[in-house]
């Protein structure tokens, strides 16, 4: 197996990318090759700081850089060089098997839809975004990549969440339904409406993958028992995002109120076990990274505030998609119900 980084991707790049890649070659002795690819004298100075000694690891120079606040598509023309645009060239041509970045999403999306197009009988991919619940993973499903999907789309995404949730995570039958203002079957938008009764037909067919569950609201996302929620990616992207802020707001609010006075500080002291496990199952950094199902590759998006915690992971996330084979299991599943 053999996986590019976009080494200049991310706030923190290249450091974190490297150790990141440093630590998952030691984590996994299946990968074959973990590619470095970016500026090769800034990685050849990171390497040899940080001690990457594993033969394993080899650079691939791409001069250019695509900014956080740059257009995806615009960076993708005028910035043939770039290290998201050299890595996802080498999953297409069969060099690598999964690309892992960090840094612009709009260009890794980009990147990815326009070189290595999307699998049969996908029209747009969409980004899988993972929200811990009482229950284990909910996938957030589209999180940013189609932000003017149609109907068909959230279908084909329903899909395409219910392979990943069974195949990825051991979902026997995945739990799916649609973001709402109201869990009653009439409630939604008109894109709403008519994606309840695309889902419906398929689930009525007994073709579907899933077990569909029909409306849901935010609170959902964290009670319910459900593995895939489905939006578009302009709805999905401000869920998340909110969602990121939300547990960083509480973080904060919570380290101000436990140092008021010394018995805060004793109890804080004695749940602080509590509080790293509470951190694990939320944070980011455990996820990895995000899957851009539907394209004809492995793409993991990671986010841009990335750390090397987070890379090792992200690379966890291309290894057991390729491992896994979730794109072929797609292509069949996608097949079955056309």
């Amino acid at each position: 197996m053999k996986i590019a980084i976009d080494a200049m991707g991310g706030d923190h790049a290249p450091t974190v990318n490297i150790v990141g890649a440093r630590n998952a070659l030691k984590r996994y002795p299946d990968i074959e090759t973990i590619f470095l690819v970016g500026n090769a004298e800034i990685l050849r100075q990171e390497v040899e700081e940080h001690q990457l000694t594993d033969p394993r690891a080899i650079i691939v120079d791409a001069p250019e850089v695509v900014e956080m606040h740059e257009s995806g598509a615009k960076a993708l023309r005028n910035k043939k060089k770039s290290s998201i645009s050299v890595a996802t060239d080498m999953v297409k041509s069969g060099v690598a098997d999964a690309v892992v970045s960090a840094g612009n999403t709009g260009a890794s999306v980009a990147a990815a839809t326009v070189k290595l197009r999307t699998l049969r009988g996908v029209e747009r991919a969409g980004i899988a975004s993972a929200i811990p619940n009482e229950y284990g993973i909910c996938q957030l499903l589209d999180a940013g990549a189609n932000p003017e999907a149609k109907p068909e789309h959230l279908v084909t995404y329903a899909v395409m969440g219910a392979v990943y949730s069974h195949y990825v995570l051991g979902v026997k039958r995945p739990k799916i339904g649609i973001m709402s203002n109201g869990e009653e079957d009439e409630k939604g938008t008109k894109f709403t409406k008519e994606t309840f009764a695309l889902i419906k037909e398929l689930e009525s067919s007994g073709k579907a993958p899933f077990e569909f569950v029909g409306n849901v609201e935010g609170h959902d996302l964290f009670e319910s028992d459900l593995n895939v929620v489905l939006c578009d990616g302009f709805t999905g992207n401000i869920i998340l995002k909110s969602c990121e802020a939300t547990a960083k707001a509480m973080s904060k609010w919570l380290k101000v109120e436990f140092k008021r006075n010394p018995i805060r500080i004793l109890g804080a002291i004695i749940a602080k076990g509590a509080f790293k496990a509470v951190k694990k199952k939320s944070s980011y950094e455990y996820v990895g990274g995000s899957p851009l199902l539907g394209v004809n590759g492995v793409c993991i998006i990671g986010h841009g505030g990335s750390s090397a915690l987070a890379i090792e992971n992200a690379v966890r996330v291309a290894r057991e998609t390729v491992k896994l084979e979730v794109n072929p299991h797609i292509e069949e599943m996608i097949d079955n119900i056309h």
